[in-house]
């Protein structure tokens, strides 16, 4: 293990500047750490961001990118840009060790170097590493399930549904067609219902392009454990929701568990089996792993136990807030509340962490974190959505309307805003793209079948194929 190199040398008798290590760059590390950078006067910090991507990803415009609405590169922001006074570090928090105030850092060099991980020291953390996907021991989810977090499994996702759509307009296995023409998502959350909407909106369209594969042949399935679907939209606009696609023909399963998709077969707790290739985990998130490699206090459920100021409870010089934070909700009405883990309250949170971490190292007093949730809207698909927002419920093409342009005005930089704008423009005087680029998930495939190798079996399943089954 080697230590990274620390610029510490100031002129005799001047303090050296304060060092500050943000884990994550996601909104709460990105917003954190772009806040710190303008408020902070030159040589009073320096600021180091580890994340494992070079960008932050608006996740809200995932639906959209896998629908083609928006392109892949403008759902990211790149953080060496924006983040232009910070150190960049792209690499995994392993461990941290807050009493030696000591991060273990594995980057893409360490393996090379073969030195072993790094140790980053520091003077103040704020520990934001978001969440990772929930997942259960369903028997076959780890080889056949799909994520729908990440940018990457966005655009795969998208390949992938025209891919089957691909198979089943060429195949002769009626078995073989029905399975790749069957998608069943799990989740009823943001995630799982707005990719099922954008995509089922954007298979309905790219079916006109096929000779012999119409909306009426595809089936699409959304399970879901609980008793109802978005609650955070409310129950009436939920109810509405269920309503809206079930008119679709979305068969909407709710009390209902899926129990295992071995060999391409998902089966429900309802006892019903749907042969499938596509099966789509949207079902919740965890703190991440990281947080359990930490000196640091944590609640029941294993997120950070934190104070209304953002600091980690009974700890000095440690911040968090987001996904990983349990952050004390006093604008609302019972005690012990805790603020959602959810992208409205991360983006304020991160803003207030930075004003209380430069208060704090200015001996300034600190403002607690109070912001009271104003709402929700979600998208259906084009010119469908649902909202209620500050008491006020929408349906249809308002709610719609609302959900572009609340996210218009929250995506980061300028930039961004009329990239997107510019997109959503174009999407509306031509037609849309129904391009499947799944050779991106092998780009040397057509190289190596030059060189003298061997094609792998196109178009690529989304994990290796099991031994060949009676469901195809």
């Amino acid at each position: 293990m080697v230590k990274a190199a620390n610029s510490r040398g100031d002129a005799p008798g001047t303090p050296p500047p304060t060092r500050i290590l943000v884990v994550g760059g996601g909104y709460v590390g990105m917003y954190t750490a772009l806040g710190l950078q303008r408020k902070l006067r030159s040589g009073e910090a320096e600021i180091t961001v580890v994340t494992p991507e070079p960008y932050m990803t608006y996740q809200p415009f995932l639906p959209e990118a896998a629908a083609g609405s928006i392109s892949p590169r403008h759902v990211v922001v790149p953080l060496r840009r924006v983040l232009d006074r910070c150190r960049i570090v792209i690499g995994e928090a392993r461990r941290i060790d807050h009493a030696k105030r000591t991060a273990t850092v594995t980057t893409l060099a360490t393996a090379e170097e073969g030195t072993g991980d790094i140790e980053i020291e520091y003077d103040e953390l704020v520990l934001a590493p978001g969440s990772v996907s929930r997942t259960l021991p369903i028997p076959g989810l780890a080889d056949y399930g799909i994520g729908f977090k990440t940018v990457e499994e966005a655009i795969g996702l998208r390949n992938h549904v025209i891919e089957q759509m691909d198979i089943a307009s060429s195949t002769r296995d009626p078995e073989i067609r029905a399975a790749a023409l069957t998608f069943v998502f799990v989740g009823g959350g943001y995630a799982g219902v707005e990719a099922l909407g954008e995509l089922e909106d954007m298979a309905r369209y790219a079916a006109r392009y096929y000779h012999n594969v119409k909306p009426e042949d595809m089936k699409w399935v959304l399970v879901e454990a609980s008793d109802r679907i978005l609650p955070e939209v409310g129950p009436e606009m939920g109810t509405y929701t269920v309503r809206e696609l079930r008119r679709r023909n979305i068969d909407v399963r709710l009390e209902t568990r899926l129990d295992s998709c071995e060999n391409r077969v998902a089966v429900l707790s309802d006892g019903s089996r749907f042969p499938t290739r596509t099966i789509v985990w949207t079902a919740g998130v965890k703190p991440h792993p990281v947080l359990a490699a930490t000196d640091l206090p944590r609640n029941d459920r294993g997120r950070l136990a934190c104070t209304a100021f953002l600091t980690i409870e009974g700890v000095e010089h440690a911040w968090a807030a987001g996904d990983a934070a349990a952050v004390p909700d006093i604008t609302a009405a019972e005690s012990g509340a805790t603020c959602a883990p959810n992208a409205q309250h991360a983006v304020r949170q991160a803003k207030q962490l930075a004003d209380n971490l430069v208060a704090a190292l200015r001996d300034e007093v600190l403002t607690e974190y109070a912001h009271k949730y104003v709402g929700s809207v979600a998208s259906l698909g084009l010119h469908k959505g649902v909202a209620h927002v500050y008491g006020r419920k929408l349906k249809g093409y308002p709610a719609w309307f609302m959900h572009r342009a609340y996210h218009l005005s929250r995506v980061p930089t300028f930039n961004r805003k009329m990239r997107v704008l510019a997109e959503w423009t174009l999407s509306g005087l031509f037609k849309r793209e129904i391009v499947s680029l799944g050779s991106l998930e092998h780009p040397r495939a057509e190289f190596e079948l030059a060189a003298g190798g061997h094609r792998p079996h196109l178009p690529p399943p989304p994990t290796p194929d099991p031994p060949k089954d009676s469901q195809g």
